[in-house]
């Protein structure tokens, strides 16, 4: 059943029209669709983060949305981290800044670091949090540029890439080297990690995405360099390819052959297990030559499984404190999986359901219930945006209660007439 959608002022072309026929027309199942879809997305960002409980008692959580409160510490102050649901909860009328997701984080929400304020989730808490690190993302600064994102004085459209290993996020133009396709890549360590993780090098010349050329100073006054590839490079480049895509396609067998299955996609292999092959495979990489560059380094989506395990590198990861490499359920797409799976039983949209079992006439009394609520609840928030203000939750429940008096007013009348 397909319904006239009322445009909001300043939307595509079409909609000035007074005319029915000029109208966008949209089913209500479209607009459930792309519902979902932004619902999906949220729930990938978010990575199964309890809204309600303060995630503080799980001790260190492996991988969590976070965020920073500029209102309570402000540049200057000590950097602090807030889970999902203080953010809600405790910090819901001041300025934050989303943070996306950081590792093995505590949250910092009423401890020493906010002078005058209390958790309202969990007030007894420890004064400061010894295991959690920081970095210049908690005052919004990123890059090695030390920049805000989104940047009102950079003019220059350039996607922000996170390092897996440090977590701050880059510019694609201060990298040293102009990324691949984002669909190419699933992972990047920046210049200064790889320095830091130096054995890196000696697997980047095997198993790294290759980037397209190197960054120069131009790149820095928004002119990107187009370097044709040479036929020789092409013919390696495609040769690597072939040998990556036929070695993951033995590994998928195997994998099939040799392991049981599991209920849930998002599984991860076991963090740290030996390998069952002699000898240790940086090694054997490192005796063929290893060439290092001041530059970032892009990986596949299955680079981690290819890291020596034996006991010398096990060792030499917890002594860099990158042990997090091994282990694939670190990744960022892991994170996402996670909280897509845990919806998994709730997949089914009830409401989708309720329409496809109503009759026609209902339907469309849904539909004209839907497009009265959604202009009604636009104009509403429309005055806070003008104003500049923050929605609290009194004043949706204030605008409910509002919409059910009304609707209830229209109906009392339509009775009375009909009667």
């Amino acid at each position: 059943m397909a319904a006239a959608a009322e445009e909001e002022e300043g939307a595509g072309p079409g909609g000035g029209g007074v005319g029915a026929a000029e109208e966008p027309v949209v089913s209500l199942a479209e607009v459930l669709a792309e519902n979902e879809e932004l619902e999906k997305e949220a729930r990938a960002v978010l990575g199964g983060s309890d809204h309600e409980r303060c995630s503080y008692s799980q001790g260190a959580v492996k991988r969590q949305a976070l965020y920073a409160c500029s209102t309570c510490t402000p540049p200057g102050a000590e950097p602090a981290g807030i889970c999902l649901a203080c953010s809600y909860e405790c910090h819901s009328s001041h300025s934050l800044l989303e943070l996306y997701t950081k590792r093995n984080f505590r949250c910092d929400c009423g401890n020493s670091k906010f002078k005058n304020l209390q958790c309202k989730l969990l007030p007894e808490k420890g004064k400061v949090n010894s295991g959690n690190k920081y970095n210049d993302n908690f005052y919004g600064l990123y890059c090695i540029c030390k920049r805000p994102y989104p940047d009102p004085e950079d003019e220059i459209q350039d996607e922000m890439i996170q390092c897996i290993v440090c977590e701050d996020w880059f510019h694609g133009r201060h990298l040293g080297v102009v990324p691949p396709d984002s669909g190419d890549f699933h992972e990047m360590v920046c210049q200064a990690c790889m320095k830091h993780c130096h054995f890196l090098w000696a697997y980047a010349a095997q198993y790294a995405v290759p980037a397209l050329t190197k960054a120069n100073s131009l790149e820095d006054e928004g002119v990107v360099l187009n370097v044709e590839e040479t036929e020789e490079q092409k013919k390696e480049i495609k040769k690597e390819n072939r040998a990556e895509h036929q070695e993951i396609k033995e590994e998928k067998q195997t994998e099939q052959i040799n392991e049981p299955s599991t209920s849930s996609g998002s599984a991860c292999p076991e963090v740290g297990v030996k390998s069952e092959e002699s000898g240790c495979k940086l090694k054997e990489l490192q005796s063929k030559g290893v060439s290092k560059k001041d530059t970032a380094t892009f990986w596949p989506s299955n680079w981690r499984s290819k890291l020596c395990t034996c006991e010398d590198c096990l060792k030499m990861y917890s002594e860099l404190e990158v042990q997090f490499l091994t282990d694939e359920c670190d990744t960022v797409l892991a994170y996402e999986n996670k909280g897509t799976s845990d919806q998994e039983t709730d997949k089914r949209d009830p409401l989708m359901d309720t329409l496809n079992s109503m009759n026609r006439v209902q339907q469309v009394e849904l539909i004209c219930e839907y497009n009265d609520l959604k202009t009604e609840l636009t104009d509403y928030l429309r005055r806070f945006a003008d104003e500049g203000t923050v929605v609290k939750r009194e004043d949706i429940q204030h605008f409910f209660e509002e919409f059910q008096s009304r609707k209830r007013r229209r109906t009392d009348r339509m009775q009375y007439y009909c009667s």
